[in-house]
């Protein structure tokens, strides 16, 4: 069970106690993520986490901070989202004080030495041509870019070029001032640890002073004439394609419904998408649907390679899926005497594609395994804490979690598909050699 202390200068520091491993997870999230950018700063976030790595007053360069984390064997990595950047370091339970020590020196005294700048500039433009010429990648983001334009919630975390080429000491030094506060940063542990001595290594090593964060993100706002296909006319030898809808915020009521959904759809091996467009008719390699869930916005898509000489077959075929369990749901919620599946009514059903018992049953325990099976990593655990902490103020335990994902019934995915799945609000992104987004958007109906 977690535990939660806010120390004297604001820093909230949570712990959980994992007994059956030995490895140890110090994670650092930050509320410093995209959506916290302007147009002319856009990147700075991920060029930040970057810098961190690159030196400060006791590690001083790169190359001291990983011989330091290789020389006790750990791992240490960092990420940067829309709403969060992330620094972690993951040891064995007894070199638990080097990792502290090196995120706090990173924390507290990153340098930001131009020199270093400059050298990391070529290392990111290289990170930004590779998901360039990477569209399994690039879709996800140019499918964003499409449901919510060219606000923060829809640019590239790494950012454009420009800002690459140009950002300077000051911007990094101004931003992390703003930011990096304690009472905008959790710090987070998990593994065989003891709260208090916790405590007492973040009192030891994060003395920060007390901060409030300068500003917050501005919320998301619903495109007032979105449009409903993003086309990116490039050659490659397979055809990458991202389809499906906004979706509702991760504190939703309606969340872990659009999870359950998600998973019948596109979720795993027996999903819907991949029985029916993979191995049916072997349009796709990879083909799965995945939610991605923001403090007041979110979506539901379904992302693919398909044969560049099919793409509109297969395009038809995923749409196809999301039409059947629509058509089913709507005759579910608003069929014979307002009677539903779920209450035993025969309105919908299979025979109109509509969600089954069983469905919603496997889903479900397909949801709850892979949560298990990711919590027997010290670093999954202390993401899910810090995440819930920092954006909601409150962490949620996995058995929380499974509570909710359990209480979801068929009922509930009818009635989440019937408000979601409607051909008006149906985007599509595509990467490939196609110059004709009309032909897409006559494909987005039913």
């Amino acid at each position: 069970m977690f535990r939660k202390t806010t120390l004297s200068n604001g820093l909230r520091v949570l712990t959980n106690k994992l007994e059956s491993t030995n490895a140890v997870t110090v994670l650092v999230l930050a509320g410093a993520g995209s959506r916290y950018e302007k147009k002319e700063i856009n990147g700075i976030s991920h060029f930040l986490e970057h810098m961190f790595f690159k030196g400060a007053k006791k590690y001083k360069n790169s190359k001291e901070v990983a011989e330091t984390i290789d020389g006790v064997g750990g791992d240490f990595n960092a990420f940067t989202g829309k709403e969060y950047a992330g620094y972690y370091v993951k040891v064995a339970r007894e070199k638990m004080d080097t990792a502290f020590d090196v995120l706090s020196d990173m924390m507290l005294n990153a340098k930001f030495d131009d020199a270093e700048i400059d050298k990391e500039r070529g290392v990111i433009l290289e990170e930004y041509r590779m998901y360039q010429d990477t569209p399994m990648y690039q879709i996800g983001w140019n499918f964003e870019s499409l449901v919510f334009g060219d606000q923060p919630m829809g640019w590239d975390e790494v950012g454009t070029e420009e800002l690459i080429k140009t950002v300077k000491h000051d911007d990094f030094a101004k931003y992390k001032s703003e930011l990096y506060t304690t009472d905008n940063v959790v710090l987070v542990v998990c593994g065989n640890v003891d709260h208090d001595e916790i405590v007492e290594s973040a009192e030891k090593f994060f003395p920060m002073e007390e901060s409030k964060k300068a500003y917050d993100f501005l919320p998301f706002e619903p495109l007032k004439e979105p449009k409903k296909v993003f086309l990116k006319d490039k050659k490659t030898e397979q055809a990458h394609v991202c389809i499906g809808f906004e979706g509702y915020p991760e504190m939703h009521p309606d969340h872990w419904v659009l999870k359950v959904l998600s998973a019948i759809l596109g979720g795993n091996m027996s999903s819907r998408m991949f029985l029916n467009v993979r191995e049916a008719h072997g349009l796709a390699y990879y083909i799965h649907t995945s939610t991605d869930n923001y403090i007041d916005t979110g979506l539901i898509s379904t992302s693919a390679g398909v044969d560049v000489n099919r793409i509109y077959f297969a395009v038809e075929k995923i749409i196809n899926e999301y039409k059947k369990i629509a058509l089913g749901a709507n005759s579910a919620v608003g069929g014979a005497g307002g009677q539903n599946m779920a209450d035993g009514g025969s309105v919908g059903g299979v025979a109109s594609g509509g969600v089954t018992e069983e469905e919603v049953k496997k889903a479900q325990n397909f949801l709850k395994g892979k949560m298990v099976l990711g919590l027997e990593d010290s670093e999954e655990y202390a993401h899910l804490l810090a995440k819930y902490e920092l954006l909601h103020g409150k962490p949620r335990t996995p058995e929380e979690i499974m509570k909710e994902i359990d209480k979801v019934t068929l009922a509930d995915v009818n009635r989440v598909a019937a408000d979601l799945f409607k051909p008006e609000r149906l985007r599509l992104a595509v990467i490939g050699p196609y110059d004709d987004p009309k032909k897409f958007e006559d494909l987005l109906k039913w």
